[in-house]
C-alpha cells in the first residue's frame, strides 16, 4: 500500500494549499496510519503543503526510539525525527525553518490544552491554526487499496458465519459466549487480526438489546438469534448483522423479520451519490413506520467504516452532508421488541455510480437453525 500513502499525502496537500496552510501536523495515530503505513503507537506527522510526490524533503515522520527499526521499514520516504514527545520535537523541527513554515495547522479536536501549551511552546515563531477534521474528511472516501481491505475483512467474517451454520455451531443448548468464541476464532482462522468490535450474540429476550454482550444465556427452540460481528483486516473493520431463529420461527417473528429486510432493501437501494444521509434514514425508517414498528427501531439507520468501526458519515435523523462514490457505510435497520425479542439485519456497502457494492454476503433470508 505504499504508494497509496503517496497519493493520501498529495491529496491533503490540495486542502492545506486551500486552506492557505504551509503544512498540518497530524497526532492522531489512525490519520498518520491512513498517510503512511506506521502501525506503532506513538507516532505524528508534519506534511507540507508545498512538496510532491517523490519529492517531499519539507514532510517529517516523528516517533521515539522503540519505533526506530520499525518507522524505517514503514516510513522510509520521509525525513524521520526520533525524539519524544513527537508532535513537539516536529514543531521544533519547523521551527528552525520559519521560511518554510509560518503557518501550521494542527488536529485541534485531538489536542488537549495542556498539549496546545506545550505545542506553542515548542513553535515559537510559528503560527499554529486549529485545523480539525481535515484527515478524517478525506477519509471518507476510500481509495482502492481500502476497499480492498474492507472486502476481504467482510469476507473473513462471511465465511466465518457460513461456517458456523454449516457445522450446526448456532443450536438449542450452546451459550451466547461459546458462539461469540466460536465465531471469532473462525474469523482469524479465515485471515482477520482480530474481531472488529466485541461480538454480539444475543438470544431470545436479549436479541431485543441493540448492544447486548453475550452471556452464559443458553440458547432454546423458538428463540431470535442476533449476530452483530465483524473482522480487522489490515487494519480495516468489516461490520454485519444477521438474526437466525432456533426452530420453526411465530408468525411475529416471520412478520418483524419481513418488515426489518425490507426496510434494509429499501436503505440500500437509497444509499446512491448525491443522496442526503438523513434521506437514506428515512427511506428504510419509513418502511418500519408505516409497519407500526417506528419507536421499536431507536438508533441511525448506519455509519461509516474503515480504520474505525464508526466514522463519519452518520445515516442518521441528526445526520448532516451528502453520500459521495467510494464512501463505505453500513446500513442496519432493527425492530426490538421489549422481553420477547429483535431483529437486525446489516450490511457494510460502498457507494458507488451505479448501484452500490455489497461487501458483506451472507443470506439475508430468515435462516432456521
Amino acid at each position: 500500500m505504499p504508494e497509496a500513502h503517496l497519493h493520501r499525502r498529495e491529496a491533503l496537500r490540495e486542502h492545506l494549499r486551500e486552506r492557505e496552510l504551509d503544512a498540518l501536523l497530524v497526532t492522531n495515530l489512525l490519520n498518520v496510519r491512513y498517510l503512511t503505513g506506521f502501525t506503532g503507537s506513538n507516532a505524528a506527522l508534519l506534511v507540507h503543503a508545498a512538496d510532491r510526490q517523490g519529492d517531499e524533503q519539507r514532510t517529517a515522520f516523528g516517533t521515539d526510539g522503540r519505533y526506530r527499526t520499525q518507522s524505517a521499514a514503514q516510513v522510509p520516504e520521509l525525513e524521520r525525527v526520533i525524539e519524544r514527545p513527537s508532535a513537539e520535537a516536529l514543531v521544533a523541527w519547523a521551527a528552525k525553518r520559519p521560511e518554510e513554515y509560518r503557518r501550521v495547522g494542527f488536529e485541534s479536536q485531538h489536542v488537549t490544552v495542556d498539549g496546545l501549551d506545550s505545542l506553542t511552546e515548542a513553535a515559537q515563531e510559528v503560527e499554529l491554526q486549529r485545523a480539525p477534521g481535515m484527515v478524517e474528511a478525506q477519509r471518507q472516501i476510500k481509495d482502492d487499496a481500502e476497499i480492498e481491505a474492507l472486502r476481504m475483512a467482510c469476507a473473513a467474517a462471511d465465511r466465518a458465519l457460513v461456517d458456523l451454520l454449516e457445522h450446526g455451531s448456532i443450536r438449542a443448548g450452546r451459550t451466547e459466549r461459546e458462539i461469540a468464541r466460536e465465531l471469532e476464532n473462525r474469523m482469524l482462522d479465515y485471515g482477520a487480526a482480530g474481531p472488529s468490535f466485541e461480538t454480539i450474540v444475543a438470544a431470545g429476550a436479549n436479541s431485543a438489546v441493540p448492544h447486548h454482550r453475550p452471556t452464559d444465556t443458553v440458547l432454546a427452540k423458538g428463540d431470535f438469534v442476533k449476530l452483530d460481528f465483524g473482522a480487522l483486516v489490515d487494519g480495516y473493520h468489516s461490520d454485519m448483522t444477521r438474526t437466525l431463529v432456533i426452530g420453526e420461527p411465530a408468525e411475529w417473528q416471520r412478520e418483524i423479520y419481513e418488515v426489518v429486510r425490507t426496510a434494509q432493501a429499501t436503505g440500500r437501494a437509497a444509499a446512491v451519490p448525491g443522496a442526503e444521509v438523513i434521506s437514506v434514514d428515512n427511506a428504510a425508517r419509513e418502511v418500519i413506520t408505516q409497519a407500526g414498528y417506528g419507536e421499536r427501531f431507536p438508533h441511525g439507520l448506519g455509519h461509516g467504516v474503515g480504520l474505525e468501526i464508526h466514522e463519519a458519515p452518520m445515516l442518521a435523523s441528526t445526520g448532516v452532508g451528502t453520500l459521495t462514490p467510494g464512501m463505505a457505510v453500513t446500513v442496519e435497520p432493527g425492530i426490538y421488541l421489549a422481553g420477547r425479542g429483535g431483529v437486525r439485519i446489516e450490511d457494510t456497502l460502498v457507494v458507488r455510480d451505479d448501484a452500490p457494492e455489497i461487501l458483506t454476503l451472507s443470506s439475508k433470508e430468515l435462516t432456521v437453525a
